[in-house]
């Protein structure tokens, strides 16, 4: 995959985090791409920059189709919490690229097509693994699965995939 589509999936995937607070319903729809869904709801600041920051942005706004693990806000500052640094030491982590690829899938993957156990192969070429009851990817929750975008899906997370 070419870099401008993996910017564009990072980006899409923090803008997805956002939408937890119930704006993203609102705002989500398939006229907008992954990453514009994210900013629209609000919630998925730090994602944005970061994709910004790591050059995803053209890469998830372009055809897709991708998967996206949104960390909201709040999954960021409990990241930065546990790791004792600010939000600028975060986007200067050279690290910062795979991380968010890490939260992007190729193709469209629905909740109604996960399984208990599966693992998925990211954009970081890392897999991640779901569980169902309560859905999670690794140990994060998704708190807001399907929303959907012109160029793929969000699923709203709790907390940031390190891979």
């Amino acid at each position: 995959m070419n870099k401008k589509k993996f910017v564009g999936l990072s980006l899409v995937f923090m803008l997805i985090m956002s939408f937890s607070t119930g704006a993203f319903a609102a705002e989500a729809g398939p006229k907008k791409d992954v990453v514009d869904t994210a900013v629209a709801a609000g919630d998925f600041t730090i994602l944005a920059a970061a994709l910004e920051k790591a050059g995803l942005v053209e890469t998830l706004k372009g055809a897709g189709p991708f998967t996206v693990f949104a960390p909201t806000d709040a999954a960021f500052e409990k990241l930065l919490a546990k790791l004792n640094i600010t939000k600028e030491q975060l986007l200067a982590r050279p690290d910062l690229k795979d991380i968010l690829l890490y939260h992007v899938l190729s193709g469209k993957v629905m909740s109604t097509d996960l399984k208990d156990g599966m693992t998925a192969e990211t954009l970081a070429k890392k897999n991640v693994t779901i569980k169902l009851d309560p859905v999670r990817v690794n140990d994060a929750n998704v708190t807001k699965p399907d929303i959907q975008a012109s160029n793929g899906v969000i699923h709203v997370i709790d907390a940031v995939l390190i891979p």
